[in-house]
């Protein structure tokens, strides 16, 4: 069984390595990605065991995407091909060295489908985790439904809730976002948020009242502050643990580094490590996967992690 569970959309996606408009490229790479499958193949490579659900439409787009969270190990019982629907395609536009433009094209796309009826009653058996991000109660109403039910479900079958915001204005308006997100927050165990997220989820500027704010007065729960190049916060019991990040060279591609970083700490979770050394993983393996194109190549095995912190050495000989 199943260590991990985690429900969400896999894209097709299409960039170049280049740095310019999109209109004005003739080559471009075909990879995949999703915030919820690039967490599984994170965790899959470290050797743990996961289980992702979703949904591909039946085209060549949707068998690839199939053939390769299968090859990376991850458990895709629950991924299953709709044939009269479309896979979701995501364009990546690097328009400035310091800023990329995604564009979407996963409406009534297989994934969106997904509802409360396709849940398999044993999903959370013996579970540990079930990492939800704000992404696929974003996709369709029948999502959002299906998403309240699974975290009800895990809850009463003992799995913890790791959540991360993963904020797509370009999917759902402001307040609908802000009004599900929290409720999500409600319903969590652990929350990994990002700066920017937190604001927006607790109308907060200070760092603390962030904190404070997002867990909601409960002792339990377990919140990350991730700041980019700045330490890392826990907040936990009420109190601020910062924990260095990993500093790279070179960033080729962030998209994914959120994921990767979500897959590192629950990595550090399911060893029973601390918290800070939970974090310092998710670091190693955040810093991992901007130095690669692509939302999945950069992410670590489990020898190539224990090799980074064991020399200490820079994360760009990944690369």
């Amino acid at each position: 069984m199943a260590e991990v569970v985690t429900i969400g959309e896999t894209m097709m996606i299409f960039q170049t390595t280049q740095v310019g408009n999109l209109e004005d490229f003739n080559a471009i790479q075909q990879k995949i990605g999703g915030a919820e499958s690039n967490y599984s193949i994170g965790l899959a490579r470290l050797g743990h065991s996961v289980k992702y659900m979703s949904r591909v439409g039946g085209d060549p787009f949707g068998k690839k995407i199939l053939k390769t969270i299968r090859a990376e190990g991850v458990d895709v019982s629950e991924v299953k091909v709709i044939e009269s629907a479309r896979t979701g395609l995501l364009f990546k536009e690097q328009k400035y060295h310091h800023k990329m433009n995604i564009y979407y094209y996963r409406d009534e796309s297989a994934a969106s489908k997904m509802s409360i009826h396709d849940l398999p009653v044993d999903f959370f058996e013996n579970v540990c985790y079930f990492h939800v991000t704000g992404i696929t109660p974003a996709i369709s109403d029948s999502c959002r439904e299906l998403i309240f039910s699974a975290i009800q479900f895990a809850k009463e079958s003992g799995a913890k809730i790791i959540f991360d915001p993963n904020l797509r204005f370009k999917l759902w308006s402001k307040e609908q976002a802000f009004q599900t997100l929290n409720k999500i927050v409600e319903l969590s165990d652990y929350i990994l948020a990002g700066e920017e997220e937190a604001t927006f989820l607790t109308n907060e500027e200070e760092e603390q009242q962030m904190c404070k704010a997002l867990s909601r007065g409960d002792a339990s729960k377990v919140i990350i502050l991730k700041r980019g190049e700045r330490p890392s916060l826990i907040f936990e019991n009420g109190r601020i643990t910062e924990v260095p990040t990993q500093r790279v060279n070179t960033i080729l591609d962030s998209v994914g580094a959120g994921d990767a970083f979500a897959a590192g700490f629950t990595h550090g979770l399911l060893l029973n490590k601390s918290l800070v050394e939970s974090v310092n993983f998710g670091n190693y393996l955040g810093a991992c996967v901007i130095q690669q194109y692509g939302d999945i190549e950069g992410l670590p095995t489990l020898n190539e992690l224990d090799e980074l912190i064991e020399n200490k050495s820079n994360t760009d000989v990944l690369r």
